[in-house]
């Protein structure tokens, strides 16, 4: 990573030479150039100029997020990105929303386990009333009470909402709650029932005080502007924003379980099961990312994968199966998640299970290597290719210390796969079948004495308020 914070005492530049936009040799394609610098409080800019639309968009980024909620009062970070939509500046939350609308243009705000996040595109004339927007949202919040109590009311309703009709939306809490036990990774972005009701509106304004600052924030732009221009308005509207007044929040790496545990959340009544298989899984800056992300593409990251082909084309146990690698600055979950019949349970996961061995067993063939890099080439141009994509892209490089190779390089990282590399990255990062945490969530009457074979097993009712045993 090329850094400029030592030289934040004044606004200092750096183009990064990446070439325009076009195919590279080996199929794959690289960033427009983009200028990099820091603001005088240490934020991180990146403007990429692009002139093919009147358009703008941006991302703002501030390190922290989730991890800096206080212990027991999780969803604090999520409560604030809500409530600085819901007035700011000199604007309450009807006119906020107003602005925003009479121009036509998108400003959205969330939180994420490592880091709060704000999106915008806006027509190029209105690029002034953008600026002002999202400096304001981030630097002048008014949280207000009475937006506070609807905020926090409406994402306790929306928990309980999800466990009563379609828990599938809170699986992944469930999971990575199970697996990160003790570790900041297992504590929910969102909350839960019970955090979010200790959750008060001095919490809130506690974390904006301490936790969003400018010494943490990341900004890039793409779109129609002049470079000269922007950084005028950026250093006057953010350059002046002081610093937290304490650490950013920062996890430490979790172990990766040995052995199996499982998690039964009794919801009876129900005529499905929901099912989540992981364990620790790979950073975002992993080295092999690039093999591990073929072999998951294999295994059950699209549609014709080893997971769906045998749950759902061949044996038609799920609608649909599918494995993610949750990328974090430290490793996250490798997760197998779906859902089934009631009475297929042990079936189903069976066979997702028979399907992992398989996965360690026989690798990948070649056949099955060539078309995963097919694949991935043909995905990810798509991903990069809209003003708001570009600007996404840049703030991740710039969260995760990445420079331009990460985009540049990335087709000719995927041709260099080998199958060394793929036994390396099946062996390194995908657990085995025999080290799972696994949590069902169905009629715990139905399918108690079936899932006691997976492993040690600890049950909770659906309508407790947080996600994991207490």
């Amino acid at each position: 990573m090329t850094t400029l914070r030592g030289f934040s005492v004044a606004l200092v530049t750096c183009l990064v030479a990446c070439g325009p936009a076009r195919a590279g040799v080996s199929g794959g394609v690289q960033l427009p150039p983009f200028e990099r610098f820091t603001l005088p409080n240490g934020a991180e800019v990146a403007l990429m100029e692009k002139h093919d639309t009147p358009l703008i968009a941006m991302t703002a980024v501030v390190r922290g997020g989730a991890l800096a909620d206080p212990a027991g009062k999780e969803g604090t970070a999520s409560l604030f990105a809500e409530l600085i939509q819901k007035g700011a500046g000199k604007r309450d939350g009807a006119q906020f929303a107003e602005a925003i609308e009479s121009a036509g243009g998108e400003l959205g705000a969330g939180a994420s386990t490592e880091s709060l996040r704000v999106s915008a595109s806006f027509l190029a004339k209105d690029a002034d009333l953008m600026l002002e927007l999202v400096s304001d949202a981030l630097t002048r919040p008014r949280l207000e009470a009475s937006e506070f109590e609807k905020v926090r009311d409406r994402a306790i309703q929306s928990i309980a909402a999800a466990k009563d009709s379609d828990p599938s939306a809170l699986i992944g809490e469930y999971g990575d709650a199970w697996l990160f036990r003790g570790h900041a990774y297992g504590r929910p972005v969102d909350g839960d029932e019970a955090s979010l009701q200790a959750v008060g509106l001095d919490d809130v304004k506690r974390y904006f005080s301490q936790q969003v600052s400018g010494d943490r924030l990341i900004l890039t732009l793409v779109g129609d502007f002049n470079p000269a221009e922007m950084k005028s308005k950026l250093e006057a509207g953010f350059g002046r924003w002081g610093k937290g007044t304490t650490g950013v929040a920062a996890a430490r790496p979790a172990p990766r379980i040995a052995g199996r545990r499982v998690l039964l959340v009794d919801k009876p009544g129900a005529t499905q099961t929901y099912f989540w298989l992981g364990n620790v899984g790979a950073a975002r800056t992993d080295p092999a990312r690039t093999a591990q992300g073929l072999v998951n593409t294999v295994f059950g990251g699209r549609y014709t994968s080893m997971l769906n082909t045998e749950l759902r084309m061949k044996s038609g146990l799920t609608y649909g199966i599918s494995s993610n690698l949750d990328r974090l600055s430290q490793p996250g979950a490798f997760r197998i998640t779906s859902f089934t019949q009631t009475e297929k349970t042990t079936e189903a996961i069976d066979l997702a299970l028979a399907t992992l061995d398989r996965l360690h067993a026989d690798g990948l063939d070649a056949p099955a290597l060539a078309s995963a890099k097919a694949y991935m080439l043909g995905q990810f141009p798509p991903a990069i290719e809209t003003n708001g994509q570009l600007a996404g892209r840049l703030a991740d490089m710039l969260f995760y210390g990445l420079g331009p190779e990460d985009v540049n390089e990335y087709a000719a990282r995927v041709g260099k796969v080998d199958a060394a590399a793929v036994r390396a990255a099946i062996d390194g990062t995908f657990p085995r079948s025999a080290d799972l945490a696994i949590v069902l969530i169905g009629d715990a009457t139905l399918i108690r004495d079936r899932v006691k074979k997976y492993g040690t097993m600890a049950e909770m009712k659906i309508t407790d308020p947080w996600f994991a045993p207490q």
